[in-house]
């Protein structure tokens, strides 16, 4: 495989980490990574930082922290993906996102997150680590926006 099919493969790869997410495709979040990744999210809202060993744990993690009606969007561009060899790779990517707690919050933010990808025995690239660093976050309250109305969500 071309270098250039690896990197069209990573990115495909975190396009589906981010949008299985978003989408509480859990499965298909679980199988972005690998089976011993490693993650460091620098959350603020959380507390500082949010680390988990294995699939999962972060999979656990997501699925408590993210259902019961809680909406999230996240963007990412930017990549700059380098193939080290056959098997692995890094890269970097900027990335915005909103989260909604409904009736209580809105987060906004950005970062960069930092990634290392393996190839698996299947073939498949995954995320072995992944993790950023926040250039802000914000959280208004909801009750500070009284104009505010949610319009639609998916799991309401």
């Amino acid at each position: 495989m071309s270098n250039l099919a690896a990197i069209a493969d990573i990115q495909r790869l975190k396009y589906r980490y981010f949008r299985s997410l978003d989408l509480k495709e859990w499965d298909t979040f679980g199988d972005c990574l690998t089976a011993d990744v490693v993650t460091r999210y620098g959350t603020h809202a959380m507390g500082e930082p949010v680390h988990y060993e294995g699939r999962s744990d972060v999979v656990d993690f997501m699925r408590t922290n993210l259902d019961n009606g809680i909406i999230t969007t996240h963007i990412a561009s930017h990549p700059e993906i380098d193939i080290d060899s056959d098997t692995t790779a890094h890269g970097s990517w900027v990335f915005e996102d909103t989260v909604i707690v409904p009736g209580h919050a809105m987060i906004r933010g950005s970062g960069y997150y930092s990634d290392t990808y393996r190839k698996d025995e299947d073939g498949s690239w995954r995320i072995a680590s992944t993790g950023y660093q926040r250039i802000y976050e914000a959280l208004v309250p909801l009750e500070d926006l009284p104009s505010f109305k949610l319009l639609a969500n998916r799991w309401a």
